[in-house]
Formats: C-alpha cells, sequence, structure tokens
C-alpha cells in the first residue's frame, strides 16, 4: 500500500532550535551499593537506569504491592467496597513478622487493612485480604500470579500475599516497577494512601517504613520489604514539575541505606530528564483524504496523549514525520488506525505512534463511490 509521508512542522515552534541545540551532556549514572535496581518514567514506562533489573529475587514485603493491587482492582469494579467487614481467621491472627495487630474473630473494614498493608506492612492484615478476597491466601497466590501475566511480570512467581520467605517466591526490580507503574496510573485516588506517614490501629499507632516521604517532599510512595534473604529493598515514586519517576532498589544492607540508594537514583533522573507531552488525546494532526466517503477528508490524530522521556537539555523542538496511508477507502470508524508519526532523526528516533481516526465516515452514495472509485483507479496508474 502506498504511504505518504508528511514531515510535521508544527510539532513544536522553532524546530530550526533542535538542529542548533547544545549536545545533550549526560553523565553516568550512580552506581548503588545494591543487588538490583532500576529507575523508570512512570508516565511513559521508559527505563533510565537499570542494574540486573531482571534478575530474579525474593521480594519481601515489596510483595505486598500486588496484594494492594488487586484489592484496588477489585474495589474499582465494584466487587469490593472499604467499607466491607472482613472477618480475621487465626491463621491471620497468628501470623508472624511485621503486624497491623488484628485481632481472630473479629472484624475489620477492608480500608482498615489497606492501610494497615501499605503503611504498616502487616501480614497479618495481608492474608485477611487474600481470604477475604479468594477464599485463601494459596488461591489469591494463583490470582496474584494471573495479575502479574496481564502486567507483564514475567520473571515474577508469588506463593504468598506477604513475602514471608518461601521456596519460588520471587520478583525482579523491573516487574516491582512496572507493578508501581500500574498502581499509580490505574488507581490514582487510592494512591493517596501511600504517602500518608502514620496509621493507628487498635491503639497502637506505626510509621511508615518508607523513609523519603520524611527527607522528599516530592515523594508520595511506595513500599518497602526487609528479610534476611532479600536484604532491605525499596520502591519509591516522586513527581516533580510533571515528570514522574519510579524507583525499584533491592538487597541492600540497612534501613538507611535502601532510602540513600533510592534517592540518588530519583535526584539523578529529576536531574537530567523529563516528561514532555507532544500530542494531546483527540489531538488533530491532519485531514486525510477519503475515497468513497460520505465527506472527503477525515481528522486524524491521536487516542491517547503522546508523552516522551528526553533529556532536559534537549532543544525545544524536535522533527517529526507523519507516514499515513495514501488509500483511505470509507466506511471509516473513530480509532482506525491510518498511519504513524515518528519523532526524532534517522539516527535517534524518539518514539513511533500511531495516528487513527477521530471521527466516523460513512460510505458516500453510489455516484460518489463510482465516481471516486474511476478518480481512484487513475491516481494509483500515476
Amino acid at each position: 500500500m502506498k504511504q505518504l509521508l508528511v514531515t510535521l512542522s508544527f510539532m513544536f515552534s522553532l524546530i530550526s532550535s533542535f538542529v542548533f541545540a547544545a549536545p545533550s551532556l549526560i553523565p553516568a549514572a550512580p552506581q548503588l551499593s545494591a543487588s538490583s535496581y532500576i529507575l523508570m518514567d512512570a508516565y511513559t514506562g521508559d527505563v533510565l537506569v537499570e542494574h540486573n533489573a531482571d534478575e530474579a529475587l525474593p521480594p519481601a514485603s515489596l510483595t505486598k504491592l500486588m496484594t494492594a493491587y488487586i484489592i484496588e482492582y477489585e474495589l474499582a469494579r465494584g466487587n469490593l467496597r472499604f467499607d466491607d467487614k472482613v472477618s480475621i481467621s487465626e491463621k491471620a491472627w497468628r501470623m508472624e513478622g511485621s503486624r497491623m495487630f488484628i485481632r481472630e474473630g473479629t472484624q475489620v473494614s477492608l480500608e482498615d487493612l489497606m492501610r494497615g498493608i501499605i503503611i504498616q506492612s502487616g501480614n497479618d492484615a495481608s492474608i485477611a485480604a487474600a481470604e477475604h478476597i479468594a477464599g485463601s491466601e494459596s488461591a489469591f497466590a494463583d490470582l496474584m500470579n494471573q495479575h502479574a501475566q496481564l502486567l507483564g511480570m514475567t520473571n515474577s512467581r508469588f506463593v504468598n500475599s506477604t513475602g514471608f520467605p518461601a521456596e519460588n517466591h520471587y520478583s525482579t526490580a523491573h516487574d516491582l516497577a512496572k507493578l508501581s507503574r500500574a498502581t499509580i496510573l490505574q488507581f490514582p485516588e487510592n494512591y493517596k494512601m501511600y504517602s500518608e506517614k502514620y496509621f493507628t490501629y487498635n491503639d497502637i499507632r506505626q510509621p511508615n517504613r518508607n523513609k523519603l516521604l520524611w527527607r522528599d517532599k516530592t515523594v508520595d510512595g511506595l513500599k518497602t520489604g526487609h528479610t534476611n534473604a532479600a536484604g532491605y529493598c525499596l520502591a519509591a515514586s516522586a513527581v516533580r514539575n510533571g515528570t514522574r519517576l519510579i524507583t525499584v532498589v533491592m538487597g541492600t544492607k540497612s534501613d538507611e541505606a535502601r532510602a540513600a540508594e533510592a534517592q540518588k537514583l530519583l535526584d539523578y533522573g529529576f536531574r537530567y530528564y523529563e516528561t514532555r507531552k507532544l500530542y494531546s488525546r483527540g489531538q488533530v494532526v491532519n485531514n486525510a483524504h477519503v475515497w468513497g466517503g460520505s465527506q472527503s477528508t477525515v481528522k486524524v490524530g491521536f487516542a491517547n496523549d503522546v508523552l516522551v522521556t528526553m533529556p532536559r537539555q534537549q532543544g525545544a523542538s524536535l522533527p517529526a514525520t507523519l507516514d499515513m496511508q495514501s488509500d483511505i477507502v470509507a466506511p471509516v470508524a473513530v480509532g482506525d488506525v491510518l498511519g504513524k508519526i515518528i519523532v526524532g532523526t534517522e539516527g535517534g528516533v524518539l518514539l513511533e505512534r500511531s495516528v487513527v481516526a477521530l471521527e466516523t465516515v460513512e460510505e458516500g452514495g453510489f455516484f460518489k463511490r463510482m465516481f471516486d472509485k474511476i478518480k481512484r483507479f487513475f491516481s494509483n496508474l500515476f
């Protein structure tokens, strides 16, 4: 099929500034004292820094990010409510490790359990929620693994809801960053809970173990973890000037180290990179010709906002090329892919995105279709 190449001069105000902009000078990323780590742009999913990020490791209580995600998933679909009362089993009550201190035989609201999981890292709260949702913790683990597959967490396997040491229970920094990103983007209202510094239950006030919440006002989540096998782990996220970054560090030597190492990655990322919005959802970038339609053109644009991660020193403008189908025949439905946009230079493409029809174009009348068919035939000849 023929393609129509159109150079877009409207990407930014001055494309020439890209040509004459100073080169982007970015130092090497900091080397962390951690088994593995990653730095990701939350909005684009681009990985800015990584070290052993796909190595399977025990995730400790970072496991609870998945437990909380499933609760949020079920809440969003109306299968659960925060005011649901959850009956506390003996298994949940007897669970060792970090706890919320719920009591066997009582009923606790799901909202309190959620805070117990996120803020207090309660193993007891995690088991209670798992049993409430799936009937048993083992059944809930099956659900965790199904969600992991849907999220593209290809190197993760869960056997419990807590992260308590168990054989064949593992994840990676990369997978946990994907999970953190899904939590932030899919459930923004519930995500506010991850920034809360204290939670009191049963007259016991416990602090959030994420020290960065106190040290960096731009940090608003996510979760800590620790076991002897896993070391000290942290998934953290912060937003500055419209850019949101996620970092996951695994296998550091202390509570202090996980906070300090995560801070290094965040500061590096914010200093040298930013997220730019190139196009808005529904923005028209072309009026493409349509053969045999009730109208002769169709508005073409984007189904979603187009974002890109790029160096801060990059020039204010970027070249872009619109690669359109030249043979668009009615009928056309909203969302039909009609081409793609390529942003960047031949030697350095930043992104490619599909452009879609933003409106419906029905078939034209009989004579319009016949007339366009003849014109199209001779057009394709030449």
